[in-house]
């Protein structure tokens, strides 16, 4: 029998009474508080904004300020109250919930609410995610674009009132839960960073300079070696081109790690010269994603190509497709691109400029030696990072399950 198991079967056998929120604690709205109103220290505030943006569900320290004198008259939440934003452009951030720990007062913005309690507050914490919390608060929101619940609407939600003691075990259970998954998710994304620390190593190791100049080895410029760049289609992207299945390839389509996110696009109208070969190479060619590349893999689906984005075709013999894009994802690939592109804030780089990164001339025998080695450490870094947000995402959902259940009580009759 778990512990929880036994308190209850101790301190509630006949069930758990279930009491409106509006029993068991008070709503206050906050005041009128700005952003403009925020001061490098004094009295700490929680803005509405910052509940569902930059603070999780426990706080003892607020990340802004507002003058002693401007806080005089605020509303102010103590220790242990609940700080509850009531206005979203969603319904999951309507009446998220910050629990404050903190020993000192502080001042809430309006579009929030101050609840005061007689319940252990990450108890209370924890209730405001549940799934029990969730489906009663779903029918009392109201507007379209901005969405409001309101303080009288929540004092009618109902949760169950186990004893103190039940309460701070539950507690416990999870937080234990929460240290568990944040420990997960530092040790994967750990793992991540190592392993594309080390493909990093190798690949520069290969292809960057050092070595290439160390052993006088010849360079090539990249447009000696392709066939004459293209710029990409002004095809508009759609969601589905009832008359072509054609991939519709853009720069925001472009990952970090170089491969195609999941929000597949069709073109609005297929011209053939815009068709993708296997191996072609795409090169971001403005604003901020600028030299973001990705290589073609017939897997992928039959594609073409957005206008900010440029075609590279190697059509040389003596280069390997591969071996030219891991050359353009080194680190001497990415030092010529920031002098190529210079300190604008929209850089342009142009189909000549990309055209003369310099390739260095290897024997192909070598070549295939180091794309081997290369795509192996490419795979496993992506599939690290395809894995990864899979893996936090199944434990976040057994942590809710569990936490849903450890919030669902047998009520108590009434007498």
């Amino acid at each position: 029998m778990s512990r929880i198991d036994e308190l209850i079967e101790r301190l509630c056998p006949d069930g758990v009474e279930h009491k409106a929120l509006g029993e068991v604690g008070t709503f206050t709205r906050g005041s009128g508080i700005q952003k403009k109103d925020f001061v490098d220290e004094g009295i700490g505030c929680i803005h509405y904004g910052q509940i569902y943006t930059s603070y999780g569900l426990f706080a003892d320290k607020t990340l802004s300020f507002i003058s002693p004198d401007f806080a005089k008259g605020k509303r102010m939440a103590k220790s242990g109250d609940l700080v509850i934003a009531t206005t979203s452009e969603n319904e999951e951030d309507v009446c998220k919930a910050v629990a404050w720990l903190g020993d000192e007062e502080i001042a809430v913005s309006n579009d929030a609410y101050i609840y005061s309690h007689s319940l252990n507050p990450k108890y209370m914490a924890y209730f405001f995610q549940s799934d029990l919390f969730q489906t009663q608060k779903a029918p009392y929101i109201t507007g379209t674009k901005v969405l409001r619940v309101s303080g009288d609407s929540m004092a009618k939600f109902r949760i169950p009132v186990p004893p103190m003691e039940i309460q701070e075990e539950i507690v416990r259970i999870l937080d234990s839960f929460s240290e568990l998954e944040a420990e997960l998710e530092a040790e994967l994304e750990a793992e991540l960073g190592a392993r594309t620390q080390q493909y990093g190593y190798y690949r520069d190791r290969f292809v960057d300079s050092p070595l290439i100049d160390a052993q006088n080895i010849a360079s090539i410029s990249l447009g000696n070696i392709c066939e004459k760049p293209m710029y990409g289609s002004g095809a508009k992207a759609v969601d589905g081109n009832p008359a072509s299945d054609i991939r519709y390839i853009r720069i925001t389509d472009i990952t970090e790690n170089g491969t195609l996110g999941h929000d597949w696009k069709t073109a609005s109208s297929v011209d053939q010269k815009y068709l993708l070969k296997q191996g072609d190479i795409l090169f971001a060619r403005s604003g901020a994603t600028a030299g973001k590349t990705i290589q073609y893999d017939i897997a992928m689906g039959k594609a073409i190509f957005a206008g900010y984005l440029i075609r590279f075709r190697v059509n040389s013999e003596e280069f390997l497709p591969r071996f030219v894009y891991h050359c353009v994802n080194s680190t001497r690939y990415w030092t010529w691109l920031d002098h190529v592109k210079g300190g604008g804030a929209q850089p342009n780089v142009s189909a000549k400029d990309y055209a003369s990164f310099l390739i260095p001339v290897l024997p192909l025998e070598e070549q295939h030696r180091i794309v081997t080695i290369l795509d192996k450490f490419d795979a496993l870094v992506n599939d690290l990072s395809s894995s990864i947000p899979a893996e936090i995402e199944a434990r976040r959902k057994q942590y809710e399950y569990y936490r849903d259940k450890l919030l669902t009580f047998k009520e108590k009759s009434g007498d």
